[in-house]
């Protein structure tokens, strides 16, 4: 009897640890990110007064990558990020932020076969100005510094759905000087990773 019940305590802390690495890992990232409280939404078309890090180099189109090397979603758009700077590199200017000093580092080894700047946004003065809460979120700006895009990089998590490519659709329109496209909530909902609260 002491043995089934043993076996039974140990079966259901098995199934609860994977319940909560499965959570933690995967399905908790395939729910949208909670808004926070005081969210400012910015419309497409609003001036973006950026860094000087951007103004000063920056002539064309901007692509701003909001960045988390902890966040899991974040680690697996990344190759599809290095792809879009490696296609679009030489029409648009291509930026990594992260919101830490502490992941610059970490930022720049995943990043390191690249020539992707990596700013910080420790009080995400610049995440707010786009509105932005989550990582990872890719933000067009053009070349008038204006709100093009804010939003995820694809629907699949591994952004291998060419149909929903949001972010590099909206590059092949910025570069093309065309307006902006519509896209559905699927693109604008952030999905991955909260920002961490600052004071």
């Amino acid at each position: 009897m002491l043995n089934k019940v043993l076996a039974i305590l140990l079966t259901s802390a098995a199934i609860s640890g994977i319940a909560f690495l499965f959570w933690q890992q995967e399905l908790q990232y395939q729910l949208p990110t909670p808004v926070p409280k005081g969210y400012k939404s910015i419309e497409t078309g609003t001036y973006i007064s950026l860094p000087e890090e951007i103004q000063i180099k920056s002539k064309k189109p901007v692509l701003i990558h909001f960045f988390n090397p902890e966040c899991p979603c974040s680690r697996f758009n990344i190759q599809h990020f290095i792809t879009l700077t490696r296609n679009y590199g030489d029409k648009m200017d291509f930026y990594a932020v992260v919101s830490q000093k502490e992941e610059i580092e970490s930022a720049k080894e995943l990043l390191k076969d690249t020539d992707i700047s990596v700013l910080t946004d420790t009080d995400h003065l610049l995440a707010k100005k786009c509105g932005v809460y989550s990582t990872p979120q890719a933000v067009v700006i053009d070349e008038q510094s204006q709100l093009y895009y804010r939003g995820n990089y694809n629907r699949a998590r591994y952004c291998i759905q060419r149909q929903t490519s949001y972010a590099q659709i909206a590059i092949e329109q910025v570069i093309a000087h065309n307006p902006p496209p519509y896209f559905d909530t699927l693109a604008t909902r952030s999905y991955g990773c909260q920002l961490p609260e600052r004071n």
